[in-house]
């Protein structure tokens, strides 16, 4: 099943913005998936468990900087191609 998520991040310190693009970094290095991003937020398309794979991962090495807010969109469909 495809999978398309949308994304955001709100790591709560003042330095927020490399943390953000740490993310979008760890997340591009993936060849299975497809991310873009715009500045409100990141889109993630793909395979619906690797995805979710990838996106737990990625999360909780996030984590480890505390006081780290995500707030996904997943939608059961591949808005990519619509």
């Amino acid at each position: 099943m495809k999978t398309s998520i949308e994304i955001s991040y709100y790591p709560l310190k003042e330095e927020f913005i490399p943390p953000i693009k740490d993310f979008i970094d760890r997340m591009n290095a993936y060849d299975n998936i497809i991310v873009k991003t715009s500045g409100i937020s990141t889109h993630v398309f793909g395979e619906y468990f690797e995805v979710m794979k990838i996106l737990t991962d990625e999360i909780h090495k996030s984590f480890e900087l505390p006081h780290s807010v995500f707030v996904l969109k997943i939608i059961n469909s591949d808005l990519n191609v619509m």
